[in-house]
């Protein structure tokens, strides 16, 4: 009897959505304090995951959850990678 594969969840932080990994975006802030957005999903360092929609990724913009989640402030050239990445991604 197989067992089927378990699917690993993860939270939203801007809509607090339970997704599969694979339906979210990892934004990763590393020791050195550098805030970069983590494609793989296997970087070290602190992360927070956004769902892969505009809405999501606004909402965290307008109201500062990654700079509070990461403890570290968030450029806007994070933001406009991940407004792209979620273009490419939902087309």
């Amino acid at each position: 009897m197989n067992r089927p594969k378990k699917v690993p969840l993860r939270k939203c932080v801007a809509t607090g959505e339970m997704k599969a990994k694979k339906e979210m975006v990892r934004i990763v802030r590393s020791k050195e304090g550098e805030v970069s957005v983590d494609r793989t999903g296997k970087k070290s360092g602190r992360g927070a995951y956004l769902s892969k929609t505009k809405e999501a990724v606004e909402l965290a913009r307008s109201k500062g959850i990654l700079a509070r989640q990461l403890n570290a402030e968030v450029p806007d050239s994070v933001f406009e990678e991940l407004l792209s990445y979620v273009e490419k991604e939902t087309n």
